[in-house]
């Protein structure tokens, strides 16, 4: 099992969480990942803390399909990975319609054909073994009926083969993944119940293929409060993070069991009643997905996580060294 420090979106206020990343750093962690949705972009904060750390790898979790073209998101990555000495793990992810449409004005059709259209560019586009030309229906190159023509990536990568995640949820998009992809990173694990869900879709992956699972993970005595940010956290998800008939992270917290759950959550939130949606999330839904109480209590959770496939633990919510340290002596002995 590997461990990662997931910070999220770089926040409203002005945050540097330089410390907390050479933190993670001098204990061991993995890797560093950064996300963006509407709000900060994932590549600017991973320059900062590459700026200020050697070893630790960097990953975006994820970039959107849609803020970037294929040779936009190729040439930032391959730029990152230059200046950073090889460090950088590509998340990238399709987002959602609410998203896509209304924040970048992209249509949001055939995400699975877009994934793998965008993938094979930028993997053309760091090979350099000759000009970029691609025929698929969703970026082609060169821009038919133009002036354009083939082009060749000026600058050489550092590495070619710069390691692809893919941040997914569906059964097919999954098995995307790891058709295609290093890695895949799902924003919600449920330990118990990943191999049920997605045994089939995993199947045909590589041996070294990365299930980089996020969890929010909080230290502390009281298991009630604990919970009760998680639940917080899975309300806005469940409930307005997504259209009301269009709800990818509502859809796989239906895949675990919770259908009903998911849609009450999305009803009342949506219905701007906010309060009823908190209340209406199970504890066995928050505790499933997290590993939240004192020491000992998320040692005994985290049985199911090194025992399922999940190979990299990516954790949400530590925000001191000490946190840090008791977190990677549970994960890692």
């Amino acid at each position: 099992m590997k461990l990662g420090l997931n910070l999220g979106y770089w926040q409203r206020t002005p945050h540097d969480a330089t410390d907390l990343v050479q933190a993670a750093e001098r204990l061991g962690y993995d890797s560093v990942w950064t996300a963006e949705a509407y709000g900060s972009d994932a590549f600017t904060p991973l320059a900062w803390y590459g700026a200020r750390t050697s070893r630790i790898q960097l990953g975006t979790s994820v970039a959107q399909l849609s803020a970037r073209t294929p040779a936009a998101t190729a040439m930032t990555a391959m730029t990152l990975d230059h200046l950073t000495g090889g460090r950088l793990l590509l998340g990238v992810g399709a987002s959602g319609p609410q998203v896509v449409e209304g924040w970048y004005g992209q249509p949001f059709a055939r995400p699975l054909a877009r994934t793998r259209e965008y993938v094979e560019i930028m993997r053309k586009i760091w090979r350099r073994e000759e000009p970029v030309t691609s025929d698929g229906p969703h970026y082609p190159l060169p821009l038919p009926g133009g002036l354009g023509k083939p082009l060749k990536l000026i600058t050489h990568p550092l590495r070619g083969d710069i390691p692809v995640y893919i941040g997914a949820e569906g059964p097919k998009n999954v098995a995307l993944a790891a058709e295609i992809a290093q890695g895949w990173l799902p924003l919600f694990a449920f330990p118990e119940k990943i191999t049920e869900m997605y045994g089939d879709a995993l199947a045909g992956a590589p041996a070294d293929f990365d299930v980089a699972a996020m969890v929010m993970v909080l230290v502390t005595g009281d298991v009630r409060e604990a919970l009760d940010t998680v639940r917080l956290m899975l309300t806005l998800y469940i409930g307005g993070m997504g259209a009301k008939h269009r709800n990818f992270h509502a859809d796989v917290i239906g895949r675990m069991g919770f259908a009903a759950a998911a849609e009450r959550i999305q009803a009342l939130y949506l219905a701007s009643r906010k309060e009823e949606a908190f209340r209406a999330v199970p504890d066995e839904l928050a505790d499933g997905i997290s590993l939240v109480g004192p020491p000992g209590r998320i040692k005994e959770r985290l049985r199911p996580w090194l025992a399922g496939p999940v190979t990299s633990l990516l954790v949400m919510g530590p925000r001191d060294e000490e946190t840090l340290k008791i977190v990677r002596n549970l994960v890692l002995g």
